[in-house]
């Protein structure tokens, strides 16, 4: 099993910056692929940015310019540098996880953190 914990977000103004971490623990193999997720009220789960273990990156092009996803392998932590911020980023945000566990790759997520932007 792998335990995501997470911090940061809170609530800042339009044009305003915040950052939001993750540390991964727990009983696993290997840990691969790690990134953000957000879900705002009423819309779907998005996928906003993620870090390979082939050392690709992908962030969505409505956050493109942005936002920053990098990643400390040693430490199994991922941050996201969220800067420039909208009111339609208001979101919560929950980290997201793929590791070996058992044999299987399997996906985890965070219980999540709110970002609000007021304009």
């Amino acid at each position: 099993q792998v335990q995501l914990v997470e911090s940061g977000g809170g609530l800042v103004q339009a044009g305003g910056s915040l950052s939001v971490s993750c540390t991964a623990s727990g009983s696993y193999f290997r840990i691969d692929d790690m990134g953000w997720y957000r879900q705002a009220p009423g819309k779907e789960r998005d996928l906003i940015a993620l870090t390979m273990t082939v050392g690709r990156t992908y962030v969505m092009d409505s956050v493109k310019g942005r936002f920053t996803v990098s990643r400390v392998i040693a430490n199994n932590t991922v941050f996201l540098q969220m800067n420039n911020l909208k009111p339609e980023d208001t979101a919560v945000y929950l980290c997201y996880v793929k590791a070996i566990v058992r044999g299987y790759s399997q996906p985890y997520w965070g219980q999540g953190t709110q970002v609000t932007v007021s304009s």
